[in-house]
């Protein structure tokens, strides 16, 4: 059965492809691949081409882009299928695009999406583990990930590749193995990036790289386009100029105190927002933090883990709604406290509140001046997903916005 699943996947792709006439041909691809960093390397790479006057098309869980047109995406995937991904790069190379961008995804490699495209470079941002469940273990997720380095280096119909790759992460070693003798490799790191390109400290270009995970972000980007001939000066001034990515730590409000909105949905990464934020917070304020996770069975390792992260961070926890989808709400957020270190919570540290616009609101309500707000795990998501397929209309940043008028 998991035979002729995978080859449907891969006679789609392949039609896919055939109906909109291979236009990854003719225009430079570029794939990005990792746990985390994907949109926000993209978004930064996009930004800086188009400043140097190139025109881009752009597929990420954020949105789809070509040229000056932009639609949010809304279809639940990072990696759309094979067909709207097929149709969105024959419109770029209709629209002239120099430059095709895609975020792939773990998922998306194993459904075959990526097939039948004609990339001429890959980018690895960094692993971590995630979809665990889906995949059987963390081995076979990275293996996932790394099957698209093999396949660029191996089907790609272009002379030349060019892999670029965090050599700061655990598992580069097995992405760098891919690459053969057409095959050209950059690394990259936050620290080389620190030390190259900001002089040995965090000089300061932007809010939005406040947090040491967005000098990675920076890192990648910033290999990528020197390799396309774009100098530093130019990259700087687009990242002076970067607003930030929608939902990734972003600034509702900064006074008299701060509320933050994050996609943060894993420990790994939930830890290094925190950091972000506590840096600077004096001991006289706190962070106040809204957290749940996701049900269907995604991962139920992590929420225990999570739990523990929160209890050493945060001042107040409020526990949440996330998206449940057929699991019982009430028990993914015990697991979550489960996973809680720190014995001194009290009535007024410690909240379960299922309705995640309440729970929001008593988070806001328990920030004094100086104090951190912080909610994670929708970002700029546009719906809960709860029991039987259901969907509920959800914006985090309008909740925000709403109470805080309020």
């Amino acid at each position: 059965m998991r035979f002729f699943k995978s080859f449907y996947h891969y006679l789609l792709a392949w039609a896919g492809a055939l109906i909109y006439g291979f236009p990854s041909r003719k225009i430079f691809v570029l794939g990005v691949t990792g746990t985390k960093g994907k949109s926000t390397t993209l978004e930064l790479i996009n930004s800086i081409l188009e400043s140097a006057g190139k025109k881009t098309a752009l597929v990420s869980s954020i949105r789809f882009k070509v040229d000056g047109e932009t639609i949010k995406n809304t279809s639940g995937m990072s990696m759309p299928g094979r067909f709207a991904l097929q149709r969105v790069l024959w419109r770029a190379v209709r629209a002239g695009c120099q430059y095709a961008l895609v975020e792939v995804t773990s998922q998306g490699i194993l459904q075959h999406r990526h097939r039948f495209i004609d990339f001429d470079a890959a980018l690895f941002t960094n692993l971590q583990p995630e979809h665990i469940e889906a995949h059987g273990s963390f081995e076979k997720y990275r293996d996932a990930k790394v099957s698209f380095f093999e396949d660029v280096a191996e089907y790609s119909k272009k002379s030349e590749k060019h892999f670029f790759i965090n050599e700061g992460d655990k598992s580069a070693e097995y992405f760098a193995a891919c690459a053969d003798e057409n095959s050209e490799v950059v690394y990259f790191s936050r620290e080389a990036f620190i030390r190259r390109e900001l002089g040995g400290g965090h000089e300061s270009i932007g809010d939005w790289l406040s947090g040491n995970f967005n000098l990675e972000n920076a890192a990648a980007a910033t290999a990528f386009v020197s390799s396309r001939g774009i100098g530093w000066d130019e990259t700087k001034k687009v990242f002076q100029n970067f607003s930030g990515v929608p939902g990734r730590l972003e600034y509702v409000q900064k006074a008299p105190f701060s509320v933050v909105i994050d996609y943060a949905h894993t420990p790994d990464s939930l830890a290094k927002v925190y950091e972000s934020l506590s840096v600077g917070l004096s001991s006289r304020n706190k962070m106040i933090c809204v957290l749940g996770a996701a049900g269907g069975g995604r991962d139920k390792w992590k929420r225990p883990a999570m739990g523990k992260i929160a209890s050493e961070y945060c001042g107040v926890v409020v526990l949440t709604n996330e998206d449940p989808y057929d699991e019982n709400p009430e028990s993914i957020i015990n697991e979550i406290a489960g996973g809680f270190s720190r014995a001194d919570f009290d009535k007024k540290e410690f909240l379960k509140i299922l309705d995640r616009r309440e729970a929001i609101a008593k988070a806001i309500s328990f920030a004094k001046k100086g104090d951190v707000v912080v909610m994670t795990g929708k970002g700029s998501e546009d719906w809960i997903h709860v029991a039987r397929g259901k969907k509920i209309p959800w914006s985090e940043k309008k909740v925000v916005e709403e109470i805080l008028r309020g």
